[in-house]
């Protein structure tokens, strides 16, 4: 038996979420505890953080991970016209980049920053993908890998202490909270314990060699500590909106959305716009937990007020279950597959405790209610 939150729409079968004994979990306690946070003491302790990092020289003050997206753009915007600092923004190149990820990261660099992509070995990265949709039906494990490794691997680099990431998942969705300090903090036990889930150096194998990890592999904790680096969250300190988050980046620059009007398996069109395998990754989170992009989406909305649980069940059940058709044929390029082999991997990964096969198709056995 699966059990939804009483709140919004996350079942118990999403990772390391917690239920209380009203049946409601763990991210909309979080939602509602932020109703009554001192926004403007937390705004005054990121004042002061800010200042004592603030560069003297015209350095960069600290590095902002960057996708492009509303999110991380949000972010990197309000910190140099707001608050007048001088970040670099640091990108983990997209398995498989599209044309609106690479307008919107060109627009907001042409509002004025330094920027540093990473793309690593192609090769590598494109057998890494195919790995681990077969073994663990998730293609980015090694991306979500370089996303944590590469912003600290150039703070080290370049003796920039400051690191500013975008919300704590754990906290703000229904996770595990290391420590309360871990809501605030990103170390590398957060790292590899809730971004990753296995170090790098188990990748090793017939193509991949140990000198091909460097972009994959968080800094020695020597290193780290002699630069004094200190990864943060922004959305500790100010209050949270994905949607709002959005708006605020579309008012500023020409960011454009997914044509069309929604991404496959959800209603919105300004979310995870930047990857042509996104569109996968998110279906293979309906295949192997039981809840699609639409459930993710809507819960965030409920978060804020924005949506109801009851419109946001109507939008679950129309679009959770839908096939991530665009850029479908690059994807199977991509890893390497027919139709019928990648058919074949993705029931490998369906939970037999959450799918039966009936009247020759998959339905989930305990679908959002």
């Amino acid at each position: 038996m699966v059990r939804y939150c009483k709140t919004c729409l996350m079942p118990d079968t999403r990772p390391r979420i917690v239920f209380d004994e009203n049946g409601v979990c763990n991210a909309c306690h979080t939602a509602e505890s932020k109703r009554h946070i001192d926004w403007h003491a937390r705004r005054m302790e990121f004042l002061d953080l800010v200042e004592r990092h603030r560069s003297r020289d015209g350095s960069y003050d600290c590095i902002v991970p960057w996708s492009g997206g509303k999110d991380s753009s949000f972010i990197a915007h309000r910190l140099k016209f707001e608050f007048g600092l001088n970040p670099l923004l640091v990108t983990f190149s997209p398995l498989l980049p599209n044309d609106v990820g690479v307008h919107n990261r060109e627009a907001l660099l042409q509002a004025g920053f330094d920027h540093l992509m990473v793309r690593p070995n192609q090769k590598v990265s494109r057998h890494l993908a195919r790995r681990f949709f077969i073994e663990r039906g998730n293609p980015k494990i090694h991306w979500d890998a370089g996303i944590n490794a590469v912003p600290v691997q150039v703070a080290v680099r370049y003796n920039i202490p400051l690191v500013i990431y975008a919300e704590h998942g754990e906290s703000e969705y229904g996770g595990r909270v290391l420590s309360e300090e871990h809501r605030k903090i990103r170390d590398i036990v957060e790292v590899l314990e809730h971004q990753v889930g296995d170090h790098p150096a188990n990748w090793v194998d017939d193509v991949v060699k140990e000198h091909d990890l460097a972009p994959y592999l968080y800094p020695e904790a020597d290193d780290v500590a002699r630069v004094g680096i200190k990864a943060i969250y922004f959305a500790y300190f100010f209050p949270w909106d994905i949607a709002a988050n959005y708006e605020y980046v579309k008012s500023n620059i020409d960011f454009r959305t997914q044509p069309g009007g929604r991404v496959d398996g959800t209603f919105i069109d300004f979310d995870s716009l930047d990857d042509k395998i996104d569109n996968l990754y998110y279906y293979m989170q309906y295949v192997k937990f039981g809840f699609g992009r639409a459930s993710r989406d809507a819960s965030r909305h409920i978060y804020r007020g924005r949506m109801t649980r009851e419109e946001g069940l109507e939008v679950a059940r129309r679009y959770d279950a839908e096939f991530p058709s665009t850029f479908f044929a690059d994807n199977l390029d991509y890893l390497g597959l027919n139709e019928i082999e990648f058919a074949e991997l993705v029931d490998r990964h369906r939970n037999p405790e959450l799918w039966d096969f009936e009247g020759n198709q998959w339905k989930l056995r305990y679908p959002p209610v």
